[in-house]
């Protein structure tokens, strides 16, 4: 038999839960009718959310079906002609081969695909293309020529010349702007001679090489009126605007240290890129390579397919970590919190694991100070080691995962949430909200180097439910602006931010020292 005690105590208990949930301001619309416990508990949920300003809003924009060009046809020279443009270009662009879309068709619920297939026709025509290796130029106007569209377009309209020179291609009166996404080393230079040539400009992290070129780069695109667009493709992950709503909107709390990382654990990961899966040297000789255009200003050296596929591994043509993965990260944190230049920066690390020939460090630690701001900027990073870290935004109320998605997570001991933690209305340690809330992850994703970078929000996005390609986005936004409507969002200004960023970690490195910014001589001391 049933205690009548028990029952008592039982009824009591509900009845004062209720009535100091009435009392709540956020909950004081609930009545006895939800005080089964499940009901309750969404309800509840429903209401802090509401409280704390975690409501779904409209899209920040509405995704759009309509495949009808968008404004005038923009031309488009494409200046380097690798993986990240034919394997990420070219289908941000809409350009891909019938393969391609019968391969990604067997993958489940293919985010890749799907994104794909939601691109806008960008209105574009790519009327050139420079390569010093002719092989990935034949690939490239092979997939040009007979690429298939989101839109069914599956012949061109155009002809597409193939340029030895990237000057012979900005000299050409049949482009109207240009994507670099060859190696780092020649981005600066390539920048410059494109604003002068009148194109106006995309170009592929990391900017600049050295210092110099960070401030030869942003007087040439200041001084013109053209537009300009570096490629942070996050800048247009939903799950990176919802964050910064956030912060903006004190969820956080005051937020004083972003811890940051980098993991990989593959050869293709440390940039060891010139053998294929059997262990053979991958194409490439004197005779298919135009070696000494491909140096450029570098020192001269033979031929080396070492250096031709892992430049990325000498200081000669690269900074490493640094402009390759940091840069990432960095703007992932400015994008969000604007806090612009650090006040100083240091930076340590070594070779421990790849004992190859390589000069840049394979574990790699950078500490940002930003004493006005009270708050610093941690990243760490190991090319030996593929557990993830992620990136946490932590304030003195709650910690934000924020990468393809967002989490967040009330704080145990939080001044603001404390008196709704100690009555059992929040719980700490478990995500109070995620971003977007019906998004399906990183499934159906094909190799382990795109899900890292579906988990650091640079391959698609969620829009209106559906996956939209954020290099497609961050296209579209830098077409526009072309067009005269609205800006961009990685412009000038934001690059000058990341590349002095990027120098002074990679400064500190090299000179083994403590490095600081000085804003009135604008120099890196």
């Amino acid at each position: 038999m049933v205690d009548n005690n028990e029952n008592k105590k039982s009824r009591i208990s509900r009845r004062d839960i209720l009535k100091g949930l009435a009392t709540t301001p956020i909950l004081g619309f609930l009545s006895f009718d939800f005080y089964r416990k499940k009901a309750l508990a969404k309800i509840k949920n429903n209401a802090i959310r509401a409280e704390l300003g975690l409501v779904e809003k409209a899209q920040t924009v509405q995704f759009i079906k309509d495949k009808k060009p968008a404004g005038e046809v923009i031309r488009l020279g494409l200046i380097g002609t690798g993986a990240r443009c034919k394997g990420g270009h070219l289908r941000s662009l809409g350009f891909v081969l019938p393969e391609w879309l019968e391969e990604r068709s067997k993958i489940p619920n293919d985010q890749r695909l799907q994104s794909f297939l939601n691109s806008e026709n960008l209105n574009i025509q790519i009327t050139g293309i420079c390569d010093v290796f002719d092989l990935h130029a034949e690939q490239m106007m092979d997939i040009i020529s007979k690429g298939i569209t989101p839109w069914g377009e599956a012949e061109r309209a155009y002809k597409t010349n193939r340029f030895r020179s990237y000057q012979d291609l900005l000299a050409s009166n049949e482009i109207d702007a240009v994507i670099i996404a060859t190696p780092d080393f020649h981005h600066s230079q390539m920048t410059i001679d494109a604003i002068n040539a009148g194109k106006h400009v995309y170009c592929e992290k990391s900017l600049t090489r050295t210092e110099d070129e960070v401030y030869q780069v942003y007087n040439a695109v200041k001084n013109s009126d053209l537009i300009f667009q570096l490629g942070h493709q996050n800048r247009q992950n939903e799950s990176f605007k919802k964050a910064k709503e956030l912060i903006n909107d004190g969820v956080l709390g005051k937020v004083t240290l972003v811890e940051t990382t980098t993991n990989r654990n593959t050869t293709g990961g440390a940039w060891v890129r010139h053998l294929d899966g059997n262990g053979n040297p991958k194409p490439g000789s004197p005779e298919t390579i135009d070696w000494q255009q491909w140096l450029g200003s570098r020192p001269k050296i033979p031929f080396d397919i070492d250096r031709y596929y892992n430049w990325t591994k000498w200081f000669d043509y690269a900074t490493g970590l640094t402009g390759q993965l940091f840069s990432h990260e960095y703007d992932a944190v400015n994008q969000v919190l604007g806090m612009g230049i650090p006040k100083s920066v240091v930076a340590s690390g070594g070779i421990y694991f790849h004992k190859d020939n390589r000069e840049i460090p394979d574990i790699f630690h950078i500490v940002c100070e930003y004493p006005d701001h009270e708050f610093t900027l941690l990243y760490s990073a190991s090319l030996a080691s593929s557990n993830s870290r992620g990136r946490r935004f932590m304030g003195h109320d709650a910690t934000m995962n924020l990468g393809g998605t967002l989490a967040l997570t009330i704080d145990r001991n939080s001044t603001q949430y404390e008196a709704k933690v100690d009555a059992g209305l929040l719980q700490s340690g478990e995500p109070l909200y995620k971003f977007p809330q019906s998004s399906s992850g990183i499934d159906a994703v094909s190799s382990a180097s795109e899900k890292y970078f579906a988990q650091r929000g640079l391959v698609y996005t969620q829009k209106a439910g559906k996956a939209v390609d954020v290099t497609h986005l961050h296209f579209k936004e830098w077409l526009d602006a072309i067009r005269g409507n609205g800006e961009t969002s990685c412009n000038i200004d934001i690059a000058f931010e990341e590349n002095i960023t990027c120098q002074m970690a990679n400064k500190s490195y090299l000179e083994k020292r403590r490095v600081e910014w000085d804003p009135v001589r604008r120099k890196i001391v």
